[in-house]
């Protein structure tokens, strides 16, 4: 596929976009209500669609397919367990917020501990999303080097400054009002995207829809149930709990993705976008699986593996993240493309609409948790002035998202996905110490000490991990380290803690 076809896609696609975000914003008051929390009139069920592309993103569009050699379906148990956060979120958290009448969720823990308290949940938060965003954003960024790029002979210095131009481009004056919008296109986008490209690579293999199913079952890939050893970080109680507590601090104790859910008009349409959102990752997730059994066996079918080993046609290795890119957009030796045109026409598509539904919503939602949480700008400025502080502040925070993503160029070999993750077990896990000892204690915490208990945890969590084979007989540490991350958070605050005065 042409550079010049891939650049023809990606610019239509930005238009409609851009005029999605000028249809919701020009007749509209640019009020700041409407940027933090879309003046809480956003319909749940556009709300649901929305939330569905910001929490997939581009990592799952690559990711999810390709790491099925490695983990098999064993990631459905880590979805399941993301459905039973999303109800603790909905039952637990969501009237929370409501009734305090939030326009930033860690609010809450200046309320409930005290201004340190408050600060430092908020940068964990900063902190989180902009290493979250940036390894998700990177993925994106690399890939378009490859489709598009390279072949134009634009450095990778361009391509992150022109990524992150068109996602300030469609936030900096609508907010959160704007991306309900645009998201809910940007999903829609994606979801067309994965289904079409099961359809097609299908159809390039011979196989009809009860040949697709056998192919996907008879596969030893799609086991998906680990009940054997505890050992192993596929196990199931691992992935569930998991996923489940990693729901509740990435989703549920995220500014930016609660940011739209608290746009919805009541507390009950909050909890039936979250509801409904959350049942919709099972089946989204499986179609994503399901496509990287398929690439895989149509991958063996072309002789891309060589001693085992994923392969390209001149025998370099391949990570698990490269081959959905690689055979939709690459060659055989023949010059033909592996897979018909319109898959990486579908590939780029879907790729550009998972990433910017993510970088959007993340790019606002630093902005708000920095105007209002560490400025707080809001309680000393008047509309005027907050408009301006939120808009600089914007500016600050796209420019900074570019460079960390440059950054990111040196990443590892690991999975993106599973970098993903780990990045949350360390920096989301004080603050799920943080929510869980708030709500069910009745101590009160020294606040000047909070600070210093949410740096220790990561740090003790960190040396039990590159020591746990050697000290719990052989035991692998796997997603459950954020669980113990916020297990240490909170017994730190209760060792600090007083009994509250009735």
């Amino acid at each position: 596929m042409s550079s010049i076809a891939v650049l023809a896609i990606i610019a239509a696609y930005f238009a409609v976009i851009l005029l999605v975000s000028y249809l919701t914003t020009h007749r509209q008051p640019q009020d700041n209500k409407a940027f933090f929390v879309g003046g809480r009139q956003s319909p749940w069920y556009i709300v649901a669609i929305a939330m569905i592309g910001t929490s997939i993103s581009g990592v799952t569009f690559i990711s999810v397919p390709g790491m099925v050699a490695g983990t098999q379906f064993s990631y459905l148990q880590m979805v399941l367990g993301f459905v039973a956060g999303y109800f603790a979120i909905a039952y637990i958290l969501l009237p929370l917020y409501y009734k305090l009448n939030l326009c930033s969720i860690y609010g809450y823990l200046d309320k409930r501990y005290g201004s340190g308290s408050y600060r430092i949940g908020a940068i964990f938060f900063l902190i989180s999303k902009f290493l979250g965003c940036g390894v998700r954003m990177y993925l994106t960024a690399i890939v378009l080097q490859l489709v598009l790029f390279d072949g134009l002979g634009i450095p990778f210095a361009v391509n992150i400054a022109v990524t992150m131009l068109v996602v300030w481009l469609y936030t900096f004056r609508g907010g959160v009002k704007t991306l309900v919008w645009t998201d809910m296109v940007q999903t829609l986008s994606l979801v067309m995207a994965v289904v079409l490209c099961i359809y097609f690579v299908c159809r390039q293999m011979n196989i009809d829809l009860g040949g697709l199913w056998s192919t996907i079952t008879d596969s030893d890939m799609s086991r998906t149930w680990f009940f054997d050893d505890g050992n192993d970080k596929r196990f199931f109680f691992k992935q569930f709990l998991a996923g489940m507590f990693t729901t509740i601090a990435m989703t549920g104790l995220d500014q930016d993705m609660m940011q739209k859910n608290l746009s919805c008009r009541s507390l009950r349409d909050a909890q039936k976008n979250v509801i409904s959102y959350g049942f919709a990752f099972l089946p989204i997730n499986l179609l994503f699986l399901a496509l990287g059994v398929l690439l895989y066996q149509y991958a063996a079918s072309l002789g891309l593996f060589a001693g085992g080993e994923l392969t390209d046609i001149a025998g370099n290795a391949l990570k698990s993240d490269e081959l959905f890119p690689y055979l939709a957009t690459s060659h055989d030796a023949n010059g033909e493309l592996f897979l018909p045109t319109v898959v990486g026409v579908l590939f780029v598509l879907g790729l550009v609409a998972a990433a910017f539904s993510s970088a959007g919503s993340a790019v606002t939602a630093l902005t708000t948790s920095v105007t209002i949480d560490i400025l707080r700008a809001d309680r000393r400025q008047d509309e005027a002035q907050l408009r301006r502080t939120r808009f600089y502040v914007h500016i600050i925070n796209t420019l900074v998202m570019g460079v960390l993503i440059y950054m990111f160029r040196v990443i590892g070999n690991t999975s993106v996905i599973d970098a993903v993750y780990v990045v949350a077990s360390y920096t989301y896990g004080p603050l799920l110490g943080l929510y869980i000892y708030g709500l069910y204690s009745r101590r009160a915490v020294r606040d000047a000490w909070v600070p210093v208990i949410c740096i220790a945890s990561p740090l003790i969590c960190l040396i039990i991990n590159l020591n746990s084979e050697e000290w719990l007989g052989g035991y692998k540490m796997g997603y459950e380290l954020l669980l113990l991350n916020g297990a240490i958070t909170a017994l730190g605050l209760w060792i600090s803690g007083v009994r509250m005065k009735n």
